[in-house]
């Protein structure tokens, strides 16, 4: 087994990981400075993987242990996801060392991770919950910044529990971390000051508010079938949570009830092609506009983005809704701008609809879209300067 680096080591990279999340804006108050500065990242991440291409141009994930070279410590202590975990039901080795499947589990980008952390405003002598605890490196800078005992963190997954609390000892630190579904909280753990989820959920849980007070922050990434984004929410004395999406964006991996894999998705039957039709949105822009994507995830919420191949290797960008229909518009070519669909036409009159809205509203940012969600689980989503609002489903 490798040795890992020794602290006085690590210091340097800690120290100029510290400084380029300053730099960036991502840290923007002295307590996180200390804990990104302090906490050794390389204790909490002792595998992981780094997507590479193998020698036949196959996107694969190569296998990493520790971080026994310069380069690897340089990449431990950079601003970059670390995947430490496959789905092994999608999980396929190609060779030595190398795998291809579907990320379960991973130690989050460090300017996302602080920024989140930021967002959650925290004081001294706050009691906070993490949902998704993944390798224990964000609930280490919470037990740095709070101190262990106000650390509350939940994990799925039994084995990572297990090898997040050795981290967490490893690197000094014994905040109280449980094996449990997420999505129900800590149902012993009593009410908490701030709620932090390094998972993506498609509503906030019921049991989530329940574990709120009056005036708790919580910040989480929501998730709908096109897009979704992270919101910061205050918990009222009504048990109503309202805020907005945040200037941050970033993406999690879905919440999951399984500790190891994500449940198959069932799909219907794709509707028969139908026709064409022409679009005032083109796949460029829907790509190029998270804002727009987003209006889009809740003008649809219940449809899902995906590329699309045709047999002539056309790439296209098609979106889909849960009755088989679905309307999809090449990413180049002559016909950039006609749609060709199968079942309901109205569904991509929905995407242009959005796009003219948005386009006559002055292109709002993401972070001018406001999230409530009800004490009765009722969530909708709106825009103030034009008193727009759109219900989302109910979870």
């Amino acid at each position: 087994m490798n040795t890992p680096p020794s602290l006085t080591e690590a210091r340097p990279y800690m120290t100029t990981l510290a400084t380029e999340l300053i730099k960036s804006g991502a840290i923007r108050t002295r307590p996180w400075t200390r804990a990104f500065g302090d906490v050794p990242r390389h204790l909490f991440v002792p595998r992981w993987l780094r997507q590479d291409q193998d020698h036949r141009g196959i996107t694969v994930w190569r296998e990493h242990h520790g971080a026994t070279t310069d380069e690897d410590l340089a990449a431990v202590y950079s601003d970059q996801t670390l995947v430490t975990a496959l789905d092994p039901d999608t999980a396929e080795q190609f060779d030595d060392g190398a795998w291809t499947g579907i990320p379960v589990s991973s130690s989050t980008l460090p300017s996302l991770m602080v920024r989140m952390l930021e967002d959650l405003r925290i004081a001294d002598g706050h009691r906070v919950l993490e949902i998704g605890t993944g390798t224990g490196y964000n609930a280490a800078l919470l037990s740095a910044r709070l101190g262990a005992d106000l650390v509350h963190s939940v994990e799925i997954d039994p084995e990572l529990v297990a090898a997040a609390r050795r981290h967490l000892a490893a690197a000094g630190f014994a905040p109280h971390v449980l094996a449990g579904d997420g999505t129900l909280g800590h149902p012993e753990g009593g009410t908490f000051d701030r709620i932090i989820a390094t998972c993506s959920v498609p509503s906030v849980p019921a049991a989530w508010i329940e574990q709120s007070r009056p005036g708790t922050i919580l910040v989480t990434d929501i998730a709908l079938g096109v897009e979704g984004g992270l919101v910061r929410l205050k918990v009222d004395d009504r048990g109503r949570a309202v805020g907005r999406f945040t200037t941050t964006a970033g993406r999690f991996m879905a919440a999951r009830s399984d500790a190891k894999r994500y449940p198959p998705r069932h799909r219907p039957e794709p509707a028969p092609e139908a026709g064409t039709l022409p679009s005032s949105v083109a796949a460029a822009d829907i790509r190029a506009h998270y804002p727009f994507r987003l209006l889009l995830s809740v003008s649809l919420p219940e449809a899902e983005l995906v590329y699309h191949l045709d047999e002539a290797g056309t790439t296209a960008l098609q979106i889909q809704d849960p009755e088989g229909s679905w309307a999809r518009i090449p990413l180049a070519g002559d016909a950039a701008r006609t749609v060709t669909y199968g079942g309901d036409p109205r569904l991509w009159a929905r995407v242009d609809s959005a796009w003219q809205w948005w386009c006559a509203a002055g292109r709002p940012s993401h972070d001018a879209f406001t999230y409530t969600r009800e004490a009765d689980g009722r969530a909708y989503a709106s825009h103030a300067p034009t008193g727009a609002r759109w219900s989302l489903p109910r979870p």
